[in-house]
């Protein structure tokens, strides 16, 4: 006698339990799971950023369209560092010069809260003997080294095996059906992440440039180094925007002695964070993400908590690559449903920016488009 199907209750119920499993063995697992992801990440940057230059320049090779691919972003990304490097004295020149008005902003702030602690600066700094974290400073200075060469090798291994990856699709599936089905599924996380990371660079772009122009209008110091702080911080979703108005605001605050230019920054700032927010991010996305603004809230709380940092930076992708996995499966359909925008998970990927010619070649070889 055949057995009796298992009730929906029960299917829901081991899904749920199957994702807190897989919560604690990706927390578990830290350490090793978040410097791949962040390879994949750059590897998905490099690859699209490939097809685009291919796309552009027809008769590019493929080779020195990777390479560069690769180039460009590593160039400009080393060129940021070193005009922030250059920054970084006057930046500590003007902390250093601000240190009274920080030392009166400390103390009003202890008589009106009578907190009896340290009453400045110097105080706080004996009071907390910052000799004592230097260990654990180190430490995690060690491990951001250790992860960023993680990283790299990832990286470096990811791109030269990306050509394997149509013989093992094939070996995968290997009925024509059951490829083709896997290659939608592959293109449409595959076309949604990488529309999301060319929004997130636009739009940062945007409003670093905008902001850059707001701070040297008022002639607020290193606006270089906030407007790079700026575009770095917008990759982040909601937090980033935050930081972005918040930091330069409070540094406007410490360089200038009226309140006014302050204003001037918050204003300009959240003027054009709220533009592009809510005029070109919008015209821009579309669809392709179909993703519910909720769900993009409690994914950064989620894969921040889990991963901190790269969590944050990786939210977005992670979500909509578990969004279209989940919905593949009737199982875990319905958390797919309460992850999209419209109830419709199926949906993401629509208005991406792949070429007429690039996809009728995914329906007539659908093992090539895997390392298209």
């Amino acid at each position: 006698m055949a057995d009796a199907p298992a009730s929906s209750t029960g299917r829901n119920a081991l899904v749920v339990i199957a994702v807190i499993a897989a919560g604690a063995a990706l927390r578990w697992m830290t350490d090793i799971v978040t410097p791949l992801l962040l390879a994949i990440f750059l590897t998905v940057m490099v690859d699209g950023f490939s097809r685009v230059l291919r796309r552009r320049l027809p008769g590019l090779p493929a080779a020195a369209a990777m390479v560069l691919a690769i180039s460009i972003p590593s160039a400009l990304f080393v060129g940021g560092v070193i005009v922030v490097a250059d920054n970084a004295d006057g930046f500590m020149g003007t902390l250093a010069k601000s240190e009274p008005k920080l030392n009166a902003a400390i103390a009003t702030m202890a008589r009106a809260t009578r907190f009896h602690g340290p009453h400045s600066i110097d105080q706080m700094m004996r009071h907390l003997d910052p000799t004592q974290y230097l260990g654990s400073i180190a430490q995690g200075l060690q491990g951001f080294v250790s992860s960023a060469i993680f990283v790299l090798v990832y990286l470096g291994f990811l791109i030269a095996s990306r050509h394997a990856f149509a013989l093992k699709a094939e070996r995968l599936f290997p009925g024509s059906s059951e490829r083709r089905n896997a290659l939608r599924v592959f293109l449409r996380v595959r076309d949604g992440i990488e529309r999301y990371l060319w929004i997130q660079t636009v739009t940062g772009a945007v409003i670093a440039v905008g902001s850059w122009l707001v701070m040297v209008l008022v002639g607020l110091d290193d606006a270089v180094f906030w407007s790079f702080l700026i575009f770095i911080v917008n990759y982040v979703p909601i937090v980033g925007a935050v930081a972005a108005i918040a930091l330069p605001t409070l540094f406007a605050l410490l360089q200038f002695h009226g309140y006014g230019e302050a204003a001037i920054v918050f204003v300009g700032l959240w003027l054009i964070t709220f533009v592009v927010g809510n005029i070109l991010l919008p015209r821009m996305q579309g669809d392709s993400l179909n993703m519910d603004p909720l769900v993009v809230l409690l994914s950064l709380a989620f894969w921040g908590a889990l991963w901190g940092l790269p969590g944050m930076f990786l939210s977005t992708p992670l979500t909509v690559l578990v969004m279209v996995i989940l919905a593949q499966f009737e199982g875990s359909r319905w958390i797919a449903v309460l992850l999209s925008a419209d109830g419709d998970p199926q949906r993401l990927g629509r208005g991406s920016h792949m070429s007429p010619d690039e996809t009728e070649d995914t329906e007539e070889d659908p093992a090539a488009a895997a390392h298209a």
